[in-house]
Parts: C-alpha cells; sequence; structure tokens
C-alpha cells in the first residue's frame, strides 16, 4: 500500500509537471504569435495594428533614446512622428533571443530588431515585459535601444 501511494503520488507530481510545462509552451506560443503580428503590421505601415500588441493603457511603459514614455496613445504618436511612411518603417524582423517566465501571467522577452528600408537599416535590441490581461498578451513595458 505503502509503495501505491509513493507511485499516485510521483505521477501527481510528473501530471503537474507536465501541465505547467504545457501551459509555458502555450504562453510561450502566445507571446510569439503577438510579435509576429507586429512584424507584419509594422512592415504593412499599420502603426496602428502594431499597437495591438501593447496594452492600452496610460500606465504603458516606453523607454528609449528620447527616454521614458507613459502611455499607450503617446507612444502611438511617437511611432508615427518618428517613422512618418513605409520608406521609415521598412521591413521589420524580430529575433527573439530569450523568453522567460517572471511569474504566472507575466514574462520577460530579449531579442533584437532589425528594420530593413529604404531611409536606412536600423537595428537595435529590446526588453519587453509580457502581462496577459483579460486573457489576451500585450507588452507593458518596452526598453529599446
Amino acid at each position: 500500500m505503502k509503495k501505491l501511494s509513493i507511485l499516485f503520488a510521483f505521477l501527481l507530481i510528473l501530471s503537474s509537471c507536465s501541465q505547467n510545462t504545457n501551459t509555458e509552451q502555450e504562453d510561450r506560443s502566445a507571446i510569439t504569435a503577438v510579435l509576429k503580428a507586429q512584424e507584419k503590421a509594422w512592415s504593412s505601415h499599420n502603426i496602428e495594428e502594431y499597437m495591438q500588441g501593447y496594452w492600452k493603457s496610460d500606465s504603458l511603459k516606453f523607454y528609449g533614446s528620447s527616454g521614458l514614455t507613459y502611455g499607450w496613445e503617446k507612444t502611438l504618436a511617437n511611432y508615427k512622428r518618428g517613422y512618418p511612411s513605409k520608406d521609415h518603417t521598412g521591413t521589420l524582423r524580430f529575433v527573439i533571443n530569450d523568453m522567460t517566465q517572471i511569474e504566472k501571467g507575466a514574462y520577460y522577452v530579449m531579442g533584437e530588431y532589425h528594420l530593413t528600408r529604404k531611409v536606412g537599416d536600423a537595428n537595435g535590441v529590446f526588453l519587453i515585459i509580457f502581462r496577459k490581461i483579460n486573457g489576451e498578451w500585450r507588452i507593458v513595458a518596452d526598453m529599446s535601444c
């Protein structure tokens, strides 16, 4: 009986670990899908659609070469000002170098961005924080340079 109890406990632990792994894989896939959608939108010069990957809140934080920006609307305005035409947005490609769960419902993603464009290519690195908000993965903080 004791062996049966130990076996049951072991199987329960394995099942729990498997569920966590599946959930993490699903989270990573969903976050990657958000980034792929952003690449597509940006490369089509659809900045509003690109911004759908961000949390639509005044608490959104974006830290770039111009300093810290608070809020979705201000971030959108900065993007529109800095990338006024398709020649400026060009084609975006992200390279994900690391995606790590911070806690349940939150991940950080470290990577690179590569813009191929007529006005000159641009490359840099980013650190973004995703949170699951109302069932959707959204960027709540972005540091890009």
